[in-house]
């Protein structure tokens, strides 16, 4: 019987990944999983060079009559609809602003003009992978939350992105909205925890391994996990509640170190009177690439284009 496959893609800041999904049973063939670095101040066809070749060491492990299209996680500003970066100001990527990647990817893998391949928010495709097949699955309501470079959310119904309303902020986003002396995104980030150790030891650590190395040694770092899951508690308590949220899952790098900060979190959610569930997730990166793969679900996708923001 003729396999159903599409490829999920993850695009992250210095890096492409991406595999076969099985759309039936939303399983990832993980033979065909492929990893490339990427130098994200490269020019663009440059980028898109080894968007495609890791995209093409997917495609020969798979049958050729199989293939459905290819969804892309992919980091905005960006027309998710037509396929257009719009991306500045943010340290990479930027030399493909205004480019067509979809139309780019397309004539370099050779497809002709309506083969799919579409489009979301990486946040947002971690998200619904989470509640088609992860933490999230029996939830009608959830919010997915990535903690790394930065603080990535996206708010689920019926495994589809909320984007707009009162229940939300703006674009599912929580990232820019004010908290401590600036932004949220300057405190649940790996950034946090080099600046804060910095500034107390004069010690500059390279990412959050090193910290969760430390913390059985050092207090400090400890005590940075501490605060890290109380202020995080604090700051996401309100939405949690404002959107009913069932659960809250967890991901991004920052979660590989959750046995240090986990259970301080979530005592302090129920501090702030929130009952919601929290849980880590198992699926991590399969869950970006089983979201992005479902793009190529027709239902799915007609029902995601109204919430899909131009840029």
């Amino acid at each position: 019987m003729k396999q159903n496959l599409a490829i999920g893609v993850d695009i992250g800041g210095s890096h492409i990944s991406c595999a076969a999904v099985d759309l039936n049973s939303f399983r990832v063939l993980k033979e065909t999983r492929t990893e490339k670095a990427v130098d994200n101040k490269a020019e663009a066809n440059q980028i898109i060079m080894v968007w495609v070749q890791a995209l093409k060491d997917v495609i020969k492990n798979i049958p050729s009559d199989s293939l459905k299209g290819i969804g892309f996680g992919m980091p905005g500003p960006f027309d998710y609809v037509k396929g257009i970066s719009y991306i500045k100001g943010v340290a990479k990527y930027e030399n493909l602003y205004g480019c067509n990647v979809k139309n780019a990817i397309s004539d370099s893998l050779g497809f002709h003009g309506d083969f799919p391949i579409r489009f979301m928010n990486d946040v947002s495709t971690f998200a619904v992978g989470e509640a088609l097949v992860g933490k999230a699955a029996k939830a009608e309501r959830s919010i997915s939350i990535t903690l790394g470079t930065g603080f990535g959310s996206a708010f689920i119904s019926n495994r589809i992105p909320i984007v707009d309303g009162t229940e939300v902020p703006k674009l599912g986003c929580v990232y820019h909205l004010p908290y401590g002396d600036n932004i949220a995104d300057d405190y649940f980030s790996t950034r946090w925890f080099i600046g804060k150790y910095k500034k107390l030891t004069g010690k500059e650590l390279s990412g959050v391994k090193e910290f969760a190395k430390l913390a059985g040694t050092d207090k400090i770092v400890m005590d940075l996990f501490t605060e890290f899951g109380t202020n995080l508690g604090i700051f996401l308590a309100p939405w949690l509640k404002k959107f009913k949220a069932e659960i809250v899952v967890v991901g991004g790098n920052i979660s590989h170190a959750y046995d240090l900060f986990g259970g301080i979190f979530e005592n302090s959610l129920m501090n702030e009177g929130c009952s919601c569930k929290v849980a880590l997730s198992d699926l991590k990166e399969d869950a970006a690439f089983i979201g992005a793969a479902y793009l190529l679900d027709e239902t799915f996708w007609k029902d995601i284009q109204h919430t899909l923001p131009p840029f």
